[in-house]
């Protein structure tokens, strides 16, 4: 096999911008198939920016964006649609309608794109609501469900058409740690049982650091990616400025909120009762 067929997603010389202001500057990388390709950095430094150029929402200045093989910059008409319609996008707050149940929600994209009848349409949307444990929720509207239930159900119309690669902005922003980390799972086993290609903007380091096959860090200071690699490798040994700043800033969060101790004085949590 070519090493080239192992590639699903290619990015060359994207150079992108608002106006005048350049965000980012002949950027490129590679993504593998079946692969949790997150893209981490600090706020401001150009990931959810090049996350709408890579589903089409945005045009860049300049580049190429291959999925699947196919150039989402230039394609236009049926071919465009064509490719959109094998990607999914989950969105940060889930996106889903209110006025529709969670079922008519996940198959929204089967009414719009296929000829399906309703009751295929309705019997694919409670398969994809299984595969993210929420089958018995489908009757349910979009605010009875919780936050974490929200993502899923938002995952799960993410891939109503079966698409290869699906997109993921922040999924675990305003989670529990808990509800987090059961998202994280849920990603993990997609990927690995039906061999589906994330892409996935984050900055939470828990998540990142439990879910990533491989990573690349944008920074504002060069325009463009400052390291790529296995996150877990980057935190334990890169002495890089830019990689340091992303991965110990967790470890500063936490210190900023430990107690001053004082000599003779415990923290009000931890002091006892006393009658």
């Amino acid at each position: 096999m070519n090493v080239n067929d192992d590639i699903i997603i290619s990015v060359r010389d994207l150079s992108c911008a608002y106006g005048p202001e350049v965000v980012l500057r002949d950027v490129g990388f590679d993504v593998l198939r079946g692969e949790v390709f997150v893209v981490i950095g600090r706020s401001g430094c150009g990931k959810s920016t090049l996350l709408k150029h890579m589903i089409g929402l945005l045009e860049p200045v300049r580049g190429s964006i291959l999925l699947d093989g196919r150039d989402i910059v230039t394609a236009r008409g049926a071919q465009r649609l064509e490719i959109l319609q094998g990607i999914g996008v989950m969105y940060q707050m889930g996106a889903l309608f209110g006025s529709m149940s969670t079922l008519r929600n996940v198959g929204l994209p089967l009414e719009e794109y296929t000829d399906l009848p309703q009751e295929a349409v309705d019997a694919i949307a409670r398969v994809k609501l299984s595969l993210v444990g929420l089958e018995r929720f489908g009757h349910y509207m979009p605010t009875e469900l919780s936050g974490g239930m929200v993502k899923r159900a938002a995952i799960a119309r993410a891939m109503a058409l079966d698409p290869p690669i699906l997109f993921l902005d922040e999924p675990s922003a305003g989670l529990d740690p808990v509800t987090s980390a059961g998202l994280d799972s849920l990603i993990r086993s997609l990927a690995e049982t039906l061999g589906i290609t994330f892409v996935i903007v984050s900055h939470e380091l828990p998540s990142i650091l439990s879910i990533a096959d491989r990573v690349i860090l944008m920074d504002d200071g060069v325009k463009g990616i400052a390291a790529t690699g296995d996150p877990r490798e980057l935190n334990a040994s890169s002495r890089e400025p830019e990689v340091r700043r992303f991965f110990d800033r967790e470890v500063a969060k936490r210190g900023a909120h430990r107690p001053e101790k004082r000599p003779g004085i415990r923290p009000a949590a931890t002091q006892e009762a006393r009658p």
